[in-house]
């Protein structure tokens, strides 16, 4: 019974291959044919199925696997004339026609006088005196190519001149109809043709056939300009034939000719529309040369001619990729890989592209199936790391990335993205040895020199910051994306130069904001020419004078006890900053930078409400006051009717304030203290310090451009792409401004304007939307709207909020973002705000419960820090950098108050978001408060650390610390 099972199932295995086999052959899928082949062969040989095999190798050219087969076919049966004719052929593009000859004569010889195919037989015969003739007739000038040649038989039924999008080969591509024969090989109008004249049209086909071989052997071979002589040979002759044009053309682009090689492949489609090669290779040229939308009519065109070409729908997929039209993209690389499903490409690229799109489980499928395929393929290894890192899986990044190297260590875009990769994770002297190890393969790399330059810069190393700046700028760049590179190394190097002049002076004498000419950092923040810059910013003095000699050796870290100590705290306290959502990485430095950041807060806003509580006491306040101040009441209470910013305008006011005291600035309570900007400079200062790369200052300290309201943008979707660490937003905010559209009944375009939405039927297409496209359509045109924040100083005061911003970027692409541009009217509404919140915090907890380690005592002290907080994530004061800077500002706050902050942000959850889609401050408490809460511990511990500002006390001694990682966090 066994044996009779295993034959049945052997007999159904055997069927479902034949099937397979059927269905590849239908497809014209070769590749995938042997392979099923070579699994019959394995289990049972036969003389046809090795035949079969011989006949697929002879459709992929492969003329030496097909001599191979066809050898062993007759070995098995000489008489077999089906391996005589296909090796005859064979040896025919092997450029053997006295080969060829001897075993087609043998094939026939053996075939006389037995019992054979008769039809074989003729084609035999034939095939015979068609070469001996055209041996005959093509002179030796025309023979004369190499014996390593490889010419396709001149046969019909030849195979597609490009064989794949990886590693492309021209081959002879007869027309798609029988209609369409080539201009040459047309028959004679008379119905009686002379049998001379048949014979003498035969040879001049046969002849050009094999000089049309001769150049497409040569075009395989990468003898570009031969193959290019014989082309120009043949068109000499026939002006028009397109499958010379098409070879030529294939020949130039090969040479990056792109031109050259358009012009040939229209000139074959003048010739002959129908030839859906020409359109496939003048939409693969096109799309070299960036002509996206040119090269998909093309390649649209062309898949008219062959529907099922995976290698059409591949070239197609990728244009879309780069295109950033991503679904499009998916539809066509899916559809590719259900016809290829070998194609490690298309699954690599639908991969990146279903990332994109933000089907995240979906991307890593295609990735996974890339790299089965071809466990060494390198540029899968690199995207598969690449969405890892995109999605915060770290060590599964570096993993692919080293595996990489393991495979190619001259691989230097694993050397770049290992590089990228650790600068994401603090890890910056780590970064430099990676990129130092692909600049040894390709010195000239850009993107690994300015990354480098951004790593020596950001740990001090201001000498070699030099030399690559430097030598990014003298690199001739050939993209838009190089270029904005080049500006930034001019600007980075600057800020390289003036953090190297204040290197050894007190760290509180550091000051970007105050120091940097506003015009200088309006174009570092968007990454203009530098050339308006250099004509009236006084540039920074040269290293030489800054860093002149034994002063970097005499900056050296020294780890002492106390920095010890306090590093290990940081590290502990800094930490909490983490989001845990995809696209954020476990950054180690702004982990430490955070937890000295708001220790260094914690610590100078107690010695702030020590003296508060000492002026309160000694009776210049009363202490029954404290705490209970009167809300004001805002004259006039609406709106403010600020509009500046991307997508709008601006009204200015000359009176407004557009700047609050950065130094001490007088309380309610009767002496000099610290202001609500102080505190948070103290902790901007830190970010500016720990990634001197990043363009992070204050709005209201750059040039013009505040009055005009620049601000920050954080976009949810860019085009088709949802960015990874804003779009779990989308939901929420998508319903906002669908809210904010039917409450209002209007929205403003980009100009400014009112745009009235009361008709009832728009009202209801905004109800039924869903999308972008739907809801963008309900307008027709870019629009937003602003979200109110409901102020808690003045009653009845309702502040601008974001502003919910969408625009058209293309037929299906969509930008959806938030806006908030700081105008000099809007400065002073949130300063005023501020100002308000941090006075009613020093009152709070300078009254009763100062000084308490009781949870319960310090709960109007909790809602003082949470509301401060509020308005600053809704103010957005800085170009970037707001969210950290008001968490690690809220962290210090609660310390000072004797409350640490011991758990974790929840996972998917984004505070800022939180607090900019709350249109009141009650909102924002309920939504963090469950979480926020129960873990604070409290405890006084913390006082006994040493003083920030004293034992780090130099610019110098701070950069170190954040770039020494000797010890591990504790417990304080």
């Amino acid at each position: 019974m066994p044996d009779e099972i295993l034959a049945q199932a052997m007999a159904l295995s055997s069927h479902s291959e034949r099937q397979a086999l059927v269905k590849a052959c239908v497809s014209r899928d070769w590749s995938k044919a042997i392979r099923i082949l070579n699994s019959i062969i394995e289990q049972s040989c036969t003389v046809q199925d090795i035949c079969n095999r011989a006949f697929c190798y002879s459709k992929l050219e492969l003329h030496k696997h097909v001599v191979k087969d066809c050898e062993k076919a007759l070995e098995l049966d000489p008489n077999n004339l089906q391996a005589c004719i296909l090796k005859g052929h064979a040896l025919t593009a092997l450029g053997k026609r006295q080969d060829a000859v001897q075993a087609w004569k043998e094939g026939y010889g053996y075939a006389l006088g037995r019992s054979v195919d008769l039809k074989q037989l003729l084609d035999l015969q034939e095939l015979l005196a068609d070469l001996k003739s055209d041996l005959s007739v093509v002179s030796d000038s025309e023979n004369g190519e190499s014996p390593n040649s490889t010419l396709t038989s001149s046969n019909s039924n030849c195979t597609s001149p490009f064989q794949s999008v990886e590693k492309e080969k021209l081959s002879r591509k007869e027309n798609t109809t029988e209609k369409e024969k080539p201009v040459e090989r047309t028959k004679p109008s008379h119905k009686e043709v002379d049998v001379g004249s048949q014979v003498a049209q035969k040879t001049r086909s046969i002849s050009l056939d094999l000089r049309l071989s001769r150049g497409i052997a040569q075009v395989n071979e990468g003898n570009y300009e031969h193959a290019i002589t014989i082309f120009n040979q043949i068109l000499r002759d026939n002006p028009t034939s397109a499958e010379a044009l098409i070879g030529r053309g294939t020949a130039y682009a090969f040479q990056r000719k792109l031109e050259i090689a358009i012009s040939d492949f229209s000139k074959a489609i003048q010739s002959n529309p129908s030839t859906g090669e020409a359109w496939k290779r003048r939409g693969q040229a096109r799309a070299a040369l960036g002509e996206n939308k040119e090269a998909v009519k093309d390649l649209t065109r062309a898949l008219e001619f062959d529907p099922k070409s995976s290698d059409i729908l591949h070239e197609r997929g990728m244009v879309f990729f780069k295109s950033k039209d991503f679904e499009d993209a998916v539809a066509d690389l899916g559809t590719c890989v259900l016809l290829d499903k070998d194609n490690k490409s298309a699954y690599s690229y639908m991969g990146l592209a279903l990332v994109a799109v933000g089907e995240h489980k979906k991307a890593f499928e295609a990735h996974r199936k890339a790299v089965q395929l071809d466990p060494c393929f390198k540029e899968g290894l690199c995207h598969m790391a690449q969405s890892y890192q995109e999605l915060g899986e770290s060590e599964k990044a570096v993993e692919c990335l080293e595996k990489v190297l393991s495979i190619d260590e001259r691989f230097v875009n694993a050397y770049r993205l290992l590089g990228i990769l650790r600068h994401g994770l603090g890890d910056h002297k780590n970064a430099i040895k990676e990129l130092s190890a692909g600049l040894e393969w390709d010195e000239s790399n850009l993107e690994c020199l300015y990354l480098r330059a951004s790593c020596w810069h950001a740990v001090g190393d201001y000498k070699n910051a030099m030399k690559d700046y430097d030598a990014v700028l003298n690199l001739d760049v050939d993209s838009q994306e190089k270029f904005v590179l080049q500006c930034l190394a001019f600007y980075q190097r600057e800020l390289a130069l003036y953090i190297a002049s204040k290197a050894n002076v007190f760290f509180s004498w550091f000051d970007i904001d105050g120091d940097v000419h506003p015009l200088f950092k309006e174009a570092w923040c968007k990454r203009l020419h530098p050339k308006g810059v250099c004509e009236v910013v006084v540039r920074q003095p040269p290293l030489r004078e800054s860093l002149k000699k034994g002063r970097l050796k005499q900056q050296d870290f020294v780890m002492t006890k106390p920095k010890k100590i306090l590093l290990q705290a940081a590290d502990r306290i800094g930490e909490k900053i983490q989001c845990y959502c995809p696209g954020f990485l476990k950054n180690k430095r702004q982990h430490r930078m955070a937890g000295l950041a708001a220790l260094e807060v914690a610590q100078k806003v107690l010695n702030t409400w020590q003296a508060l509580r000492e002026s309160s006491i000694s009776g210049n306040v009363s202490e029954s006051k404290v705490g209970k101040r009167t809300k004001k009441k805002e004259r006039g209470n609406t709106v403010s009717q600020n509009r500046g910013g991307v997508c709008s305008s601006s009204t200015r006011s000359s009176e407004a304030s557009t700047s609050c005291s950065c130094h001490e600035e007088k309380s309610s309570l009767g002496r000099f203290t610290l202001g609500w900007q102080d505190i948070y400079s103290i902790a901007v200062k830190w970010r500016q310090a720990s990634e001197p790369c990043d363009p992070v200052v204050w709005v209201n300290k750059l040039s013009e451009e505040f009055n005009a309201g620049f601000g920050s943008h954080t976009p949810i979707i860019l085009g088709q792409a949802k960015v990874v660490r804003y779009y779990p937003n989308f939901n929420r905010a998508f319903s906002i401004t669908k809210t904010l559209m039917l409450e209002g009944k209007d929205v403003y375009n980009a100009a400014n304007n009112l745009v009235d939405l009361s008709d009832p039927a728009k009202l209801e297409a905004i109800k039924a939307a869903q999308t972008c496209s739907e809801l963008y359509s309900t307008i027709d045109e870019d629009f937003w709207v602003v979200t109110s924040c409901h102020s808690k100083a003045y009653e009845g005061k309702i502040l601008e909020g974001t502003r919910l911003t969408m625009q058209k970027k293309g037929e299906k692409a969509f930008d959806f973002s938030i806006r908030t541009p700081c105008t000099p009217q809007r400065w002073a509404d949130y300063n005023a705000e501020m100002a308000a919140a941090w006075e009613a915090l020093c009152e709070t907890y300078c009254g009763e419960p100062y000084g308490s380690t009781d949870i319960s005592c310090l709960e109007k002290v909790q809602e003082c820090i949470l509301r401060l907080s509020f308005y600053w994530y809704n103010f957005m004061p800085l170009s970037r950098g707001t969210a950290a800077v008001g968490f690690v500002v809220l962290l210090g706050l609660f310390l000072a108050a004797n409350m640490e902050f011991t758990g974790k942000i929840p996972e998917g959850v984004q505070v800022d978001w939180e607090a900019i889609l709350s249109t009141d401050f009650q909102s924002f408490v309920q939504a963090v408060q469950p979480w926020l809460y129960p873990s604070l511990k409290t405890g006084t511990s913390w006082q006994t650390l040493p003083i920030i500002s004293t034992t780090f006390l130099t610019t110098a001694s701070v950069i170190a610390a954040l770039s020494t990682y000797e010890s591990q966090p504790s417990n304080v």
